[in-house]
């Protein structure tokens, strides 16, 4: 028999996948898709929590998981107020601020709410685990130019955090002794300079600061993006969307697929063989940066994320970086065993889970 056996919630905006754990091993994995026409019936995302929650413990009646059986359940954590990383329990301010979209309405919001509300009537904990409002940044990493923007931590902070402690496993030490540079390498793109275990400095990921990305423009040239939003006329939404969602690998190659740009490339497509050398270059220099910020003492450069399953990619930015530490690659996301792992090291008593 396991030790603990935890159910893990990570929702989407049309799917929720869930995932049982008994200790390490998975007893199941599934993507629990919703239909437009079901989701389309409330208002606001966070009006379908019931309803996502009672398709959850209806597959679970399925899979023959009794609920009784659970040791705790563990969802993804969602746009809360600035915190450090590590899992936290889910407690009365978390379910009200996560109701009341504090940093936003998103679907991450409904991971701690599910998480909360199936725990709560088997008297078991719930959690969440480094969402992406993780903030360890140092003072002077959030200056901008101007004393009315300030660089913001938004990041992926979960599969970041996970990444980096399969390093340290990997390197025979602790998260908490080492100096790594994580690069998760997705959709939108975040580099973090993990120092002894606090990511010190980060680019903000969700709104396209730092690299090209395959859907986020990066760092622009300041001036140059003021004058082609008020020659354009751009509203505020328009701006949004050049940056984050049709900036970036989309923005020249017309996908944000990266499977797609390698085929191309593969098929002797030079533009998408330069497009994706762009991101390989401006992802190099951010680690570079992070170097900096690390004053050069680095165990390790981290890649994960989908990009990293891309071999000329990888070989791209190891040709730059290397000299820098040696490179670890652990590709894909792991979500939901980044959050199963959050959950076990509390139960296991190996960290205290933190108050929200």
């Amino acid at each position: 028999m396991p030790e603990f056996r935890v159910l893990a919630v990570n929702p989407g905006s049309t799917s929720t996948k869930i995932a049982v754990y008994d200790d390490q091993e998975e007893v199941f994995s599934v993507n629990l898709s919703h239909p437009a026409e079901e989701i389309g019936k409330y208002a606001k995302i966070m009006d379908q929590y019931e309803f996502r929650r009672d398709v959850i413990l209806k597959t679970l009646e399925e899979k023959g998981i009794e609920t009784s059986t659970l040791s705790a359940v563990v969802g993804r954590g969602g746009l809360l107020r600035s915190i450090p990383g590590g899992t936290f329990r889910v407690n009365d301010r978390m379910t009200e601020d996560l109701k009341a979209g504090l940093q936003g309405e998103h679907a991450s919001n409904l991971g701690g709410l599910i998480a909360w509300a199936i725990a709560e009537r088997l008297g078991i904990p719930s959690f969440i685990v480094d969402p992406v409002v993780v903030d360890e940044m140092e003072p002077l990493a959030r200056y901008t130019g101007r004393p009315e923007i300030k660089r913001r931590s938004i990041f992926h902070a979960l599969n970041q955090k996970a990444a980096a402690r399969k390093a340290a496993l990997e390197l025979g030490k602790r998260y908490e002794e080492i100096n790594l540079i994580v690069a998760h390498l997705g959709g939108g793109i975040s580099i973090g300079a993990h120092m002894q275990g606090r990511v010190v400095d980060v680019n903000n990921a969700l709104n396209g600061d730092g690299p090209i990305a395959p859907e986020r423009a990066g760092s622009l040239p300041a001036w140059d993006l003021v004058s082609l939003v008020l020659d354009k006329g751009y509203g505020k939404p328009d701006v949004k969307k050049l940056l984050a969602g049709k900036g970036g690998v989309v923005a020249f190659l017309g996908t944000n697929d990266m499977r797609q740009v390698e085929e191309r490339i593969n098929s002797g497509d030079e533009k998408a063989r330069e497009v994706l050398g762009a991101v390989a270059y401006t992802v190099s220099k951010e680690i570079g940066a992070r170097a900096a910020v690390l004053r050069g003492k680095v165990d390790a450069i981290v890649l994960t994320g989908g990009l990293a399953y891309d071999k000329l990619f990888v070989d791209w930015v190891r040709d730059r970086v290397e000299f820098i530490a040696p490179l670890m690659i652990y590709p894909g996301e792991n979500e939901m065993e980044s959050l199963v792992q959050g959950a076990l090291r509390v139960l296991a008593g190996e960290e205290d889970a933190k108050e929200y």
